[in-house]
């Protein structure tokens, strides 16, 4: 079991880390109080290995300063429980959380009527520094956006390339309209149409007559030659700048015969490809 315990100060990025390994597969769990760290690891973490094998917790100055001071004892606890657990503290010059701080003008959790920003900040640091002494990987974010922060925690926490590109392949019909989540709609209409002949107007672009009619067809190899240089040539696109998911519709008239064929020749492809695979056929029932 894996545990990663992110802090920082505020404005440091730390939603971002957490977002970043969500992406990679952690489950993950913001502001838990210190005094439920115990707790969570007896009684959740260890009685469902399964759901919480990769784990991470954000903790922050929304604790109390004593709660705080009890860190290195939970630390202790978890490891002796056999999780292997990392500290990350993420932390940016103070010129630079001020400048985000008025940029964004969100509220900084410590700052009060009484107790201006910069002040706020210097409290942080101190009610933070059994976390930051105890950290294994301390991240400095003042000259880094989001992309790179991205794969900078990535990298320095061994989760480069676990998270790939899920690639959905699907097909419809135009008369029923535009799939509206596309991120790519291909128009099969030109291809020559299996509907025009009656013995296989009643079949779909799965069956084998349909199928052996279009591998028949030249300009139907170069519809699908095209298609899969395009995906992928930029899908690796996609991936590096941390998309999730990619869709990628092509459509015919009725969604049963061309659409269809492509699809699952497309999906084929790139099956052997990237793990992440995915089929629908929207008009099919």
């Amino acid at each position: 079991m894996k545990l990663i315990i992110v802090s920082g100060l505020s404005g440091s990025g730390k939603s971002i880390a957490l977002d970043t390994l969500e992406d990679c597969g952690y489950y993950c769990i913001d502001n838990l109080p210190v005094a439920l760290l115990e707790d969570f690891i007896n009684h959740v973490m260890l009685m469902d290995r399964d759901t919480y094998s990769k784990t991470a917790i954000g903790i922050d100055a929304r604790n109390r300063t004593e709660k705080l001071a009890e860190f290195p004892h939970c630390l202790e606890f978890i490891r002796s429980k056999g999780i292997a657990c990392e500290v990350v503290f993420m932390e940016a010059e103070e010129n630079i959380i001020l400048k985000r701080y008025s940029e964004t003008r969100r509220r900084h959790p410590l700052t009060t009527e009484n107790r201006p920003l910069r002040e706020a900040l210097d409290i942080e640091r101190d009610m933070l520094r059994p976390l930051a002494t105890h950290a294994d990987i301390v991240i400095d974010t003042s000259y880094t956006h989001y992309h790179q922060l991205r794969e900078m925690l990535k990298n320095r926490l061994g989760e480069k390339g676990k998270a790939s590109l899920s690639i959905l392949f699907q097909s419809f019909g135009f008369k029923y309209g535009i799939p509206l989540d596309a991120d790519f709609v291909f128009d099969a209409r030109s291809l020559p149409n299996p509907y025009w002949a009656p013995e296989l107007r009643g079949l779909n672009g799965k069956d084998p007559e349909v199928i052996a009619f279009l591998e028949r067809e030249a300009i139907v190899k170069d519809f699908l030659h095209d298609i899969g240089y395009f995906i992928g040539r930029w899908a690796p696109r996609f991936e590096s700048d941390n998309r999730s998911y990619l869709t990628i519709a092509i459509g015919c008239t009725g969604g049963q015969h061309r659409s269809v064929f492509l699809v699952e020749a497309l999906s084929k492809h790139f099956q052997g490809i990237t793990p992440n695979v995915i089929v629908r056929h929207r008009e099919l029932r």
